[in-house]
């Protein structure tokens, strides 16, 4: 099994094998506890007007998303998975769209399969990936905004590799610095109400989930499922 780390957008368009793609502050994060709350599926899109476009067309679904980690006007909620607690999601579906996450997924068009990558399933995604045994896995860190490296992103792709190669690291130590990461502090500062605290605790519980997140992409509408790892 050969794997790659590459960086942003250009590199879910070079991803080959089994993508993952990570986004651990906050939008996989959020798209695990979503699914583990009851949530039927999770549409991810690139753009703003698409994701309204099909709010307009579900009014039923709910319109998650970001820009700038703030959310957006109009929409039901932002990317914070504490917030997505005041919502019922049993059999629901998301419309989600982020700055770095989502913009990775639905540039990852050259890989046999594509997941979500985060801390909270990360177990389950190389249970997933050692299941399949694949010639290629690919980790995509999407970083902040997708354009600058970020540590989470960085220390799931660590904890993912180790493990894929059987290779122990200090995990614990990995999570506990990112309390000092310069993309946790918002999590901090009480002035950014739009990133509560509970969500850097929700984002950095490694194991918390026993699934999957796959993109199906043989769908006119392309979208996430859960499978049971």
């Amino acid at each position: 099994m050969q794997i790659e780390v590459v960086d942003f957008v250009a590199g879910a368009r070079a991803a080959r094998g089994i993508a993952v793609v990570i986004d651990v502050f906050r939008a996989f994060s959020l798209a695990a506890y979503a699914f583990g709350r009851g949530a039927r599926s999770v549409v991810p899109v690139a753009s703003v007007d698409l994701a309204r476009e099909l709010k307009s067309s579900h009014p039923d679904w709910l319109l998650v998303g970001e820009r700038h980690a703030r959310q957006l006007p109009g929409f039901d909620c932002g990317n914070s998975p504490t917030q997505l607690e005041q919502f019922d999601l049993r059999d629901r579906t998301l419309i989600h769209t982020t700055h770095a996450g989502t913009q990775g997924l639905v540039n990852a068009e050259f890989a046999d399969e594509v997941l979500t990558g985060a801390l909270v399933n990360a177990g389950a995604i190389v249970r997933y990936i050692q299941s399949k045994n694949p010639d290629q896995v690919t980790l995509v860190r999407m970083g902040h905004e997708a354009v600058e490296r970020c540590e989470e992103d960085d220390a799931c792709a660590q904890i993912l590799s180790a493990r894929l190669t059987g290779n122990r690291i200090d995990e614990l130590s990995l999570i506990e610095d990112l309390r000092q990461a310069s993309s946790a502090q918002k999590f901090f500062d009480p002035v950014c109400e739009w990133a509560p605290a509970g969500d850097f605790e929700r984002c950095t519980q490694l194991d918390k989930f026993d699934f999957v997140l796959r993109l199906s992409a043989d769908q006119e509408l392309p979208s996430l499922s859960r499978i049971d790892c």
